[in-house]
């Protein structure tokens, strides 16, 4: 086997342009002379705007443009595109207007109020500070339940009750009649806190109008969207647009949707006829970029005799923000409900949510969209269940698990996964994690002034995204071009793709060159998002293998002088069936260029495959819990996961890696926090507190793949997974230091004051 072939650990080609700063990111590579964009932001949560008066700014030294909304109004369509989903008596949500500057009323701190457009960043900000804007300030509303009750400030006319949609999945009447009849039952109330994505990489844009086209390069997850939206809104042809992404230094979701500086930039750069950049401050992602999670939900499950859960009943209010946002109105509903049971044989369950407006900013997808939040309710539930049942918790999710010998299975959402051998994991999990071993760590810990516990998730999650996605593969003197549709974060898709098809066509590994991030070169592609990459990007690049290594077939006859069953492809080669003879695509391909023939490239475009992948594994967590200060430290981990086949292991430990880290970040430390006029409190890393190396342990990462028989190569995507099971792990192993000290309910984040003011309320209570 090729030390570059499928499943061989090789390093990441792409680090040594990052490691040595060679990398080519929006700010590099802009324009030279490109103007420079800087947005007013409103400083109030929500408030009508009286009047905005640009005059002095226009005439500052080195500004060039001034825009308002009232100017934005005359040339494009001021409305930042939103999806809508059906409410449960079969009306769609409302779908405000998202102006990309504000017109008449802002509804966030950090809302783009004017944008100024100036020779450099300096001059665009003293200029910024010359707009007057006269607001009369309205009273806001930050906490989605709390938006949903009376006498609370309505953001949007199109949503009374500041109600955006009220969606449903199962049956409700029969969830309710089981529940009723259970032997047991078991309710919970949780709060999945609002996160920051906060990539390595803040947004950033750089817009170009010349020759009555434009070209926008932007640090996204996909270029298509963007190119149509932009199309619409400035009502140019598909062909008067180009949208490119060089290197991103993080998405996690945050950046696979539009935002208002993308419509703002672009019509400035037809105004002026040349180039506009905006790089983002931390400052102003913590104000704009879309927010994660902020969901409070209430959840009931019915028990019979024999501890098998026999109904499931969940109540969800998301928090949307002041607007809807690309995905927003899909997270915490048809996406998470995608996972709704989980890994358990379950029938008879009902899911509502609500989406509530808020004076905050906009809420999406952030690494795992719906997943995370639907597994961290029913695995923190399991656990709950079994306190409450007396039932060990790993015999509790044993007794309720799908059988291999049920599998496929259908779901009641509609889902089928297709393989699966949840204790086979399980197993690997706790010989992995040393579970045996925990007492005596336990009464370590405890020795040392620590509460000790252990915390079990067992996930799955369902990969998502348009299953179409194309590949071409052209082979020139020197090098061959894999143009692919999906769009690297730092995921590795340079080496994996390179890998993959070196694996397929025998192509040498390091004549592999990966083209992805333009709308010109590739004519379709769906980017990158829920983990969707290795299965349909590597499905479509079988398929362009295949249409290439039978598209050389004529030539390796001519080649090696024999047709039909005496030629045999394998090992990379065309061979002479029963000799060594053989010739490899790249010889072939000097071939056809000696002899003018075209047989250079191959494309393949896979509308479809059979269905949706589902990885799946277990996380065990273990945390230390200060007595004296409440501090929670996560200080043990391990994952055994199933992934299928792996492309490269060293990447998909990575991917568990950095997901693991986010989903212990947001689990004790990460918080969003506004006041009660809407103000954000945590907009910087001194107040809002990212993970740092010292926050996570070493992750033990182990795999037992089942391979997927819903794509052509038996992949399923690892990207969020991470995440997905993180949050429950952390959570209850914080719950299992703490229960035995009388707490029984506990939220995220766990801080020290939080648990600190958990531990002293349980021993008031018990005095």
């Amino acid at each position: 086997m090729s030390q570059f072939g499928l499943s061989q650990p090789v390093r990441r080609v792409e680090d040594t342009r990052f490691l040595t700063g060679t990398g080519g990111y929006v700010d590099d590579i802009a324009p030279e002379g490109a103007r420079v964009a800087f947005f007013l932001r409103s400083p109030v949560a929500h408030a009508r705007i009286a009047a905005i008066d640009v005059s002095a700014a226009r005439e500052a030294e080195g500004v060039i443009l001034v825009l308002t909304g009232a100017d934005l109004d005359q040339t494009i369509q001021n409305d930042v595109a939103g999806a809508r989903i059906p409410n449960r008596d079969g009306s769609m949500s409302a779908r405000p207007v998202r102006p990309a500057l504000a017109t008449d009323v802002v509804r966030h701190v950090g809302e783009c109020v004017a944008c100024v457009i100036a020779t450099d960043l300096a001059s665009a900000k003293d200029a910024a500070e010359l707009i007057d804007v006269d607001y009369d300030t309205l009273d806001a509303v930050t906490d989605g339940p709390e938006a949903l009750t009376p006498a609370q400030p309505v953001l949007h006319a199109e949503a009374p009750g500041n109600l955006c949609y009220d969606w449903g999945i199962g049956d409700e009447g029969a969830t309710d009649t089981a529940l009723a009849g259970a032997a047991h039952q078991v309710e919970l109330s949780l709060i999945n806190n609002r996160v920051v994505a906060n990539p390595m990489e803040p947004r950033a844009a750089c817009a170009t109008w010349a020759e009555d086209h434009l070209t926008m390069v932007f640090n996204g997850q996909g270029v298509w969207n963007l190119k149509s939206e932009l199309a619409t809104a400035l009502s140019l042809p598909d062909s008067q647009v180009t949208v490119r992404i060089p290197d991103v230094g993080g998405g996690f979701g945050m950046k696979s949707f539009t935002y208002p500086e993308h419509f703002v930039l672009a019509e400035a750069a037809r105004r002026l006829g040349g180039s506009v950049k905006w790089i983002s401050e931390r400052g102003e992602g913590f104000l704009s970029d879309a927010a994660g999670r902020d969901q409070t939900t209430r959840m009931i499950a019915g028990f019979d005799t024999d501890h098998r859960m026999v109904a499931l009943k969940i109540e969800t209010v998301a928090n949307l923000g002041a607007y809807c946002s690309g995905f927003g109105v899909y997270i915490a509903s048809d996406l998470a409900a995608r996972v709704l049971t989980g890994v358990y044989d379950l029938q008879t369950a009902f899911f509502g949510v609500k989406g509530a407006f808020t004076n905050t900013c906009p809420v999406d997808a952030y690494r795992g969209a719906g997943r995370p939040e639907a597994q961290y309710q029913l695995e923190r539930l399991m656990d709950k269940a079994a306190r409450v049942m007396g039932v060990d918790p790993i015999e509790l999710r044993r007794r309720n698990f799908i059988r291999p010998e049920q599998f496929p299975y259908s779901t009641l959402v509609g889902e089928t996964y297709d393989v699966g051998d949840f204790n086979r994991v399980l197993d690997r999990a706790l010989v992995e994690g040393d579970y045996a071993g925990f007492a005596a760590r336990r009464a370590e810990s405890l020795g040392n002034g620590r509460y000790r516990g252990l915390g079990l998730c067992y996930y799955i999650e369902s990969i998502l995204g348009d299953p179409s996605e194309a590949a071409t593969i052209a082979i020139s003197e020197d090098m061959v071009e894999l143009h692919v549709g999906t769009q690297s974060n730092g995921q590795g898709h340079e080496t994996v793709y390179a890998q993959f098809l070196h694996e397929r066509t025998g192509i040498p590994f390091e004549r592999i060159r990966i083209v992805q991030g333009d709308s010109d070169r590739i004519a379709k592609g769906g980017g990158t998002g829920g983990s969707r990459s290795v299965t349909t990007q590597g499905t479509a690049i079988n398929g362009a293998s295949d249409a290439l290594i039978q598209k050389m077939r004529p030539l390796a006859e001519e080649e090696l002088e024999v047709s039909g069953a005496d030629l045999e492809w394998r090992d990379g080669a065309w061979h002479v069936a029963g000799t060594d003879r053989s010739v490899d695509l790249m010889r072939l391909a000097d071939r056809a260029r000696r002899t003018g023939r075209a047989e250079l490239a191959a494309q393949h475009t896979r509308t479809e495959i059979p269905g949706r992948s589902y990885p799946n594994g277990c996380h065990m967590a273990e945390v230390e819990i200060d007595i004296e200060t409440g501090e929670t430290r996560c200080v043990r981990y391990c994952v055994v996961d199933d992934f299928g086949i792996l492309m490269n292991p060293v990447l998909a430990e990575g991917q568990v890696h950095g997901g693991v880290a986010q989903g212990i970040g947001q689990a004790i430390t990460e918080h969003v926090v506004f006041d009660e006029d809407g103000q954000l409190l945590s907009a910087t890393f001194m107040d809002y507190a990212m993970p740092r190396a010292d926050d996570v342990p070493w992750v033990a990462f182990h795999h037992e793949g089942t391979p997927s028989t819903a794509n052509d190569i038996g992949m399923k995507g690892c990207g969020e997974a991470g995440t997905v099971g993180a949050l429950a792990a952390v959570a209850n192993a914080a719950l299992d230091a703490l229960w035995d000290q009388g707490v029984k309910q506990i939220d995220m984040p766990l801080t020290p004051q939080r648990v600190w003011s958990w531990l002293q309320s349980a021993k008031i209570a018990a005095e």
